[in-house]
């Protein structure tokens, strides 16, 4: 028998007047219905800071910005790190047209992502492109020229605002700046920067959907900067155990420099080893002339 039952055959509540029993029974009607709730909400993790590390029987499961192009709006936990890195990622495209004939291959490898949660909602990421060597081959001009060394590095600071520990969607903020290191053949020397905005929802059975916008400010190579557009859609499955799969259509707009939008398609795998780990490979396919035709990749990412 449980409490409201107790309380209506006892001799108390019969002596009740008819508004005190109606308010009675309300009350634990009411609290029927608001101890499960509480139940289910997430744990209080606001306690925990880059000095204070989140418990491990707290932790979410792990959240990358990889390998994709659509970003996690997920964070690490406060204290902890993740590495999430390229073994190696190439870019390989072909352009034929108004008569011209350019071929292009860029190829990174050892590209990192270093993150390190701050807060429970909050973590800073470096971004370095460890080593790049560019190759641009003018078939008509006859010229070859090519590059080799160190990218750009990147600093983002992400925010989440809901969902990191459990909802159906999640949403956040990403701004970012790109640091201005010496200008070489693989980098212009100038300070750029933008704002990513991520958002996820678990559509139930295995599925999940990731969007994000994105503004970008960019040297024009003059002494001004132009506006990029950069939105994503992605969709990804559960397949087999832990291995996963998703499809993602991304499309980079410049209407400043009056060059054509650049469209992409991506398919790609993740596996993941354990809840610290996970390996992912794939490709993006342009499907416009002004994209890069073929980037294939594969990359790991492990939390610590």
């Amino acid at each position: 028998m449980n409490s409201l039952q107790q309380i209506e055959s006892s001799g108390s509540f019969i002596n009740l007047s008819r508004p005190a029993r109606a308010g009675l029974l309300a009350a634990f009607a009411v609290g029927g219905l608001v101890l499960p709730l509480q139940a289910e909400q997430p744990p209080d993790k606001r306690g925990y800071h880059l000095f204070n590390r989140t418990p491990r029987e707290l932790l979410r499961d792990m959240s990358t910005d990889r390998p994709d192009q659509t970003e996690s709006p997920n964070t690490v936990d406060a204290g902890w790190f993740q590495v999430e890195m390229d073994f190696v990622n190439a870019g390989l495209d072909r352009d034929r047209s108004s008569g011209a004939d350019v071929e292009t291959t860029d190829i990174s490898a050892g590209a990192l992502n270093l993150k390190a949660g701050l807060l429970h909602n909050v973590d800073i990421q470096f971004v370095l492109d460890s080593y790049v060597h560019s190759r641009v081959e003018d078939r008509v001009a006859g010229t070859v020229n090519e590059a080799s060394g160190f990218g750009d590095l990147t600093t983002r600071l992400k925010i989440n605002f809901w969902g990191n520990d459990g909802g159906r969607t999640s949403f956040g903020i990403m701004p970012f700046v790109k640091w201005p290191l010496p200008e070489s053949g693989l980098r212009n020397g100038r300070t750029e920067g933008g704002v990513i905005v991520p958002f996820g929802m678990d559509l139930g059975g295995g599925w999940g959907l990731g969007a994000m916008t994105e503004f970008d400010f960019v040297s024009n190579g003059m002494a001004g900067y132009d506006v990029e557009y950069f939105n994503t859609l992605t969709v990804g499955r559960d397949l087999i155990g832990d291995l996963g799969a998703y499809v993602e259509f991304a499309a980079l707009v410049t209407p400043e420099s009056g060059n054509d939008w650049q469209g992409q398609v991506g398919l790609g795998f993740t596996y993941a080893f354990c809840a610290d780990a996970q390996l992912d490979w794939g490709c993006n396919f342009g499907v416009t002339d002004s994209a890069t035709d073929f980037n294939p990749f594969l990359g790991v990412s492990f939390r610590f």
